[in-house]
């Protein structure tokens, strides 16, 4: 693969991979050279920034296939003192499976942080995640993204604390269950999730599996 001539502006793509961990909002980073940042480094010159992307994050986390969106680029001369470099964001979602999230490399190459309480990371990194992070709140509000934070199977108690983790606020339980009932994104299996001390509650999954739809 042929990287960018050293002359010109390097371009990266850089990726923030979120997921519902412990009941909060969590990103995982990967160790860089100079400390701990998002996945992510240059564009081959034949390579496609989505493919670039998805090969970064898979090379530096393990991660599988997961929903990714392009975000934002940002480009401020100065961003990388050392050097000119322009990179193209994007966000990933890694649903909940099993109660766990994924199977990231093992070792000390990547850790798992809350979006809100993140440690110094290179670069404009950090920046990366909150304009992520109001991305992915905005977006609860016109689509169906949070689909791809649940698991296959999930109830509507589930999906609404969801909502709340990324939204930072409580929701009423009706008005949810209504508009997102109302939306027909999600569809009954006819299956009970039982769990201790409460009633059983009926198991959801998405209609359209990988796909995002925009709310009319």
């Amino acid at each position: 693969m042929n990287l960018p001539n050293a002359s010109l502006p390097t371009l990266t793509t850089d990726v923030v991979p979120f997921a519902i961990r412990g009941e909060r909002l969590e990103v995982l980073l990967a160790r860089q050279t100079t400390g701990w940042g998002l996945p992510g480094g240059p564009v081959g010159v034949d390579e496609d920034l989505d493919v670039a992307a998805r090969r970064q994050l898979a090379e530096q986390t393990g991660l599988p296939e997961v929903y990714l969106e392009q975000l934002y680029t940002f480009g401020r001369p100065n961003r990388d003192p050392a050097r000119r470099m322009v990179a193209v964001a994007y966000f990933a979602l890694i649903p909940i499976a099993s109660g766990s999230v994924g199977a990231p490399v093992a070792g000390d190459a990547v850790r798992w942080a809350a979006a809100d309480g993140l440690p110094p990371l290179i670069l404009d990194h950090g920046e990366i995640v909150a304009v992520a992070r109001r991305r992915l709140a905005a977006k609860l509000l016109y689509s169906t993204i949070a689909l791809q934070l649940m698991p296959e199977r999930f109830t509507l108690s589930e999906l609404q604390a969801v909502h709340e983790i990324i939204l930072g606020e409580p929701l009423d339980k009706r008005n949810f269950r209504k508009r997102v009932l109302t939306l027909e994104c999600i569809e009954a299996t006819g299956e009970l999730a039982r769990h201790s001390g409460r009633r059983p509650a009926q198991l959801y999954r998405a209609q359209h599996p990988g796909q995002v739809e925009l709310i009319r």
